[in-house]
């Protein structure tokens, strides 16, 4: 069973939605009983980063992700939950996060130049790095994926899996041992995201 964590951030339906028609069995939850007796863990976001840690510490469930990552148990970040893993952010302030992976969350405005909108919205092609990630098994180089982000994960080329251009090479996926994070959507990138759930399941 994979659980989604439910802490008030997040499209959690079409999530649930896109896992249940690859034939998974999932449960949106907030119970660290539930997702101590998952399989995997999916943890999702949307919105500003402050907002979505504050609520996922005040609900406790940050040290039961902790704890069960450190066992073993795939974890799989998507947007701002992605950004979460790092070790720090700095969207409107600096706000710590859960450390999982080394680096920072920063506002893409600086880096993608001039002429280009922010947020960065649209579907943009994966440019893998030092080889295929598991969660790309599926995949060829250069599929696209959907992508809502104003702000993305740097200093982080250890853990850099995959990258997409716009304006600048902005990382899209990570992974650190049985961590995973992607800045896109697979659950609104269609049947290249279902692969990609597919291959998260898979592991």
């Amino acid at each position: 069973m994979i659980a989604i964590v439910d802490y008030g951030v997040g499209n959690l339906f079409s999530l649930k939605s896109s896992l249940g028609v690859i034939g998974a069995e999932v449960q949106v939850t907030g119970s660290a009983e539930v997702i101590r007796n998952s399989e995997k863990i999916v943890l999702p976001g949307v919105g500003a980063f402050e907002d979505a840690i504050q609520k996922l510490r005040e609900t406790g469930l940050d040290q039961v992700i902790l704890e069960e990552v450190a066992k073993g148990k795939p974890l799989l970040g998507i947007c701002l939950g992605m950004q979460m893993l790092f070790e720090k952010s700095y969207e409107y302030g600096e706000h710590m996060g859960l450390g999982l992976i080394e680096g920072s969350v920063k506002p893409i405005a600086p880096v993608i130049g001039g002429g280009l909108k922010v947020p960065h919205i649209g579907w943009n092609g994966l440019i893998f790095s030092k080889g295929k990630s598991a969660l790309y098994r599926y995949l060829d180089e250069g599929e696209c994926v959907y992508f809502v982000h104003s702000f993305a994960a740097m200093d982080c080329d250890s853990s850099v899996t995959a990258t997409a251009e716009y304006g600048a090479m902005l990382t899209a996926s990570v992974e650190k041992g049985n961590v995973y994070g992607t800045q896109f959507h697979p659950e609104k990138s269609g049947e290249v995201g279902l692969k990609i759930l597919k291959a998260f399941c898979e592991l």
